[in-house]
């Protein structure tokens, strides 16, 4: 019971620690995704937290979901498909294992994250964005700079595969 309880302080503190290394701007030079025209939304550290995410292969890591009051809302609703307004952030980290964890477990088995790698958001406006199922998709690099072209080009093909909505991430309450 006391590990159950270690790891849901350590994923809180995670989570916190994540959200707080990106910079409060957000974006560097206020530029617009190439294809779609989304901009980091202010004030978006600020929003709740969806849940968390560890990915594998070639991402190898840890992201906090974060949603607007609108993405909250739906979430909590289960409401589908997804109201336009809706805003999804994934604040994406590397991850590496932690020595100093894995000495107090007295094993390896510990990762924290490691140096912010991007930012991604998610729109929902269905008239919009129509062509992509009602979802605009952004992608900026740690510094705030918007992503490729031909990255943001895979998002919607991709997302089209998720059972909700074009969305992975399950709330977690």
């Amino acid at each position: 019971m006391k590990r159950i309880a270690f790891l849901l302080v350590a994923v809180a503190a995670v989570t916190g620690a994540l959200a707080s290394i990106f910079p409060v701007s957000g974006q560097a030079n206020g530029d617009a995704v190439p294809i779609l025209g989304i901009k980091i939304p202010p004030g978006y550290r600020d929003w709740r937290l969806v849940s968390v995410a560890h990915e594998e292969g070639d991402l190898h890591s840890f992201a906090a979901i974060l949603g607007n009051d609108v993405a909250i809302k739906a979430y909590r609703n289960g409401t589908l498909p997804y109201p336009d307004g809706t805003i999804i952030a994934a604040l994406h980290f590397s991850h590496s294992p932690s020595e100093a964890n894995d000495k107090v477990f007295g094993r390896a088995q510990s990762f924290v994250p490691g140096p912010p790698t991007n930012v991604q958001f998610m729109v929902k406006d269905s008239k919009k964005y129509a062509a992509t199922g009602g979802w605009g998709f952004a992608h900026f690099d740690k510094d705030g700079k918007p992503g490729s072209e031909t990255l943001l080009k895979t998002c919607s093909p991709c997302h089209a595969k998720a059972s909700r909505d074009f969305v992975f991430t399950q709330y977690a309450p």
